[in-house]
């Protein structure tokens, strides 16, 4: 291969460097290894507000820069003339060392901005838990109590040169590059945990649409398994059955030997069952082996075609860095290749049935997926605390029940049987603390006890002895509310209500969900227009051909503009 299509490995002030030839303006990209799921609940936005700070002093600017914090990475990245690079690099590890603290609190106020913009996805919070990989679903509640000690500990743990990967595309190493920044060593990921006792599983939420992501060894074999689901999706939902507008699917590296594989299909209401069924069974047949030579040459043809284009290298450049930290080699072009051409039909069999054993399945509201063999994730506790306990004002038979361990919240089922959602001190991810009194308590695994003033008659003294056996780095205090919540008694222990079961932040699903849908279907009716004009315009006597074509081809342009952003969304709910 031409040395110059390669990613070469160097050094920069001790920094391990990659870098790889390009024309043009200067790439590079300074990589970490921390993010969002280093964090703890409580805390969680630290990473996001150290990357704002250090991004501050470079003001405005007629480059381009930015930075992003993932899961497990966090990545500053700029282009421009040879001396603009090394003047972001620079000031980037400069403001590292000495975060402009003047502006911890405007920066808060402009995460707290950016969040209110953010939709995130359920399916992290359903396989992790409140904790790890699982925080990407939550909102960063920590950000509003971090302290200037508690961010600059932050900075001189994690943003250390023995944590940096630093990356380059360009003619040559800029020159006058030098990155200070303080020592440290090199962080291993972040322990992956679960709150799925059993797999396949499903749970039910949102308005439309299917939603399905797996774990399965990171493998170029996987890689072209998750681009020959899409393709089988579009042929069954779509194309012949269809039901839905968009299908997508994504693949993402977890860079610890494994990868999740998502997909998405949205539905109509009247469509729901219909999506259902034959997503279930697409990745049925998948998982028996009917697995198309056509599609996967096809998926194979295009992945080669991005492995060989001119700027491949420099594609690759980021995920090489985010692999070199993980302690993962970086393969070369030529490796990936020969892998993509040994793939086979029983390759991609075989990651079916590895999918199939890992698959976590997003349901509509009211809908369930037992009858295809998913276990339905819990939406409540295997058991109870002992210990007071506090019948609800409505006498419904729910109760609070305060014991030296934990808490829980009981109610009777349908069926007469004791359901609990219980919240252990020692597993609190979170205690949201409102001056009203209001709290909120969160479980490393997900699950959620809201305890309003008055809903079950605690008295003071207890919800003070509940304070204090929270952990204190547990505890997120928060400002007034605007409008405190009616006393309500708790439903019965898992429903979507906020008051226990899992947690709130998954109801901005419904939002996202329901955007995807919006988008799909606006593309798909001018998509329609689009065809309708395109097959049936030029037969119209009074208008030219070139004004026919001019209006089809604006029509079209706005169906691709609107299905976009809803593969856009598909891609945003994992984040990692």
């Amino acid at each position: 291969m031409n040395p110059q299509a390669a990613i070469h490995p160097t050094e920069v002030d001790g920094i391990p460097t990659l870098f790889a030839y390009a024309a043009g303006p200067v790439r590079a990209g300074l990589v970490f290894r921390v993010g969002v799921a280093d964090e703890t609940l409580a805390r969680a936005g630290v990473t996001h507000l150290v990357e704002h700070l250090a991004l501050h002093r470079q003001g405005l600017a007629d480059y381009h820069f930015n930075g992003a914090t993932k899961a497990a990475f966090t990545h500053f990245h700029v282009e421009g003339a040879e001396h603009e690079v090394v003047a972001y690099l620079q000031g980037v590890c400069a403001s590292l060392t000495d975060l402009p603290m003047e502006r911890l609190e405007t920066e808060k106020e402009i995460l707290r901005t950016e969040e209110s913009r953010r939709d995130v996805g359920p399916l992290p919070l359903w396989r992790y838990g409140a904790q790890g990989h699982g925080l990407v679903s939550y909102p960063e509640w920590g950000v509003r109590n971090l302290r200037p000690e508690d961010v600059r500990d932050w900075a001189r743990t994690w943003f250390t040169q023995g944590n940096a990967v630093l990356w380059v595309a360009g003619e040559r190493l800029p020159a006058g590059l030098s990155l200070r920044l303080p020592a440290g060593g090199r962080h291993p990921l972040p322990a992956v945990t679960s709150a799925l006792p059993a797999a396949p599983a499903y749970f039910s939420e949102g308005k439309g649409g299917v939603l399905l992501d797996a774990v399965v060894r990171d493998t170029t074999a996987a890689w072209v398994y998750a681009g020959v689901l899409e393709r089988e999706l579009s042929r069954a939902l779509r194309q012949e059955g269809g039901y839905s507008y968009t299908t997508a699917t994504d693949y993402a590296s977890r860079r610890d030997g494994f990868a999740l594989v998502t997909a998405f299909a949205d539905a109509l209401p009247a469509k729901q069952d219909a999506v259902l069924g034959g997503f279930v069974d697409v990745l049925a047949g998948l998982q028996v082996g009917r697995i198309g030579q056509a599609d996967l040459e096809a998926v194979r043809t295009r992945a080669d075609g991005g492995l060989t284009a001119p700027d491949a290298a420099v594609r690759r450049l980021p995920g090489a860095a985010e692999d070199l930290l993980a302690g993962r080699p970086v393969r070369s072009a030529d490796e990936l290749r020969s892998e993509l051409w040994a793939v086979t039909p029983g390759h991609l069999h075989a990651v079916a049935l590895e999918a199939a054993g890992t698959a976590l399945l997003q349901v509509p509201g009211g809908h369930r997926a037992d009858w295809a063999g998913y276990t339905e994730a819990p939406t409540s506790s295997t058991y109870a605390v002992t210990g007071r306990r506090f019948a609800s004002v409505r006498g419904d038979g729910t109760a609070l029940v305060v014991g030296d361990e934990g808490i829980s919240v009981t109610a009777r089922a349908k069926d007469g049987t004791e359901e609990a959602v219980t919240v252990l001190y020692r597993a609190c991810a979170a205690m949201l603390s409102w001056p009203d009194g209001g709290r909120r308590l969160v479980g490393t695994d997900a699950l959620v006890i809201e305890v309003e003033p008055g809903l079950y008659g605690v008295d003071a003294h207890t919800m003070a002895t509940v304070d204090a056996a929270v952990p204190p780095n547990a505890v997120v205090s928060l400002p007034p509310r605007q409008e405190r919540p009616a006393p309500r008694t708790a439903p019965a222990p898992g429903t979507d209500t906020g008051t226990s079961g899992r947690p709130a932040p998954t109801r901005r699903t419904g939002r996202q969900t329901a955007a995807v849908v919006a988008f799909g279907l606006l593309g798909g009716l001018f998509a329609f227009f689009a065809l309708l004009l395109t097959v049936f315009g030029a037969g119209d006597p009074e208008t030219t051909t070139g004004e026919w074509l001019s209006i089809s081809g604006f029509l079209w342009g706005v169906a691709a503009l609107l299905a976009w952003p809803a593969v856009r969304i598909l891609r945003r709910t994992r984040r990692a």
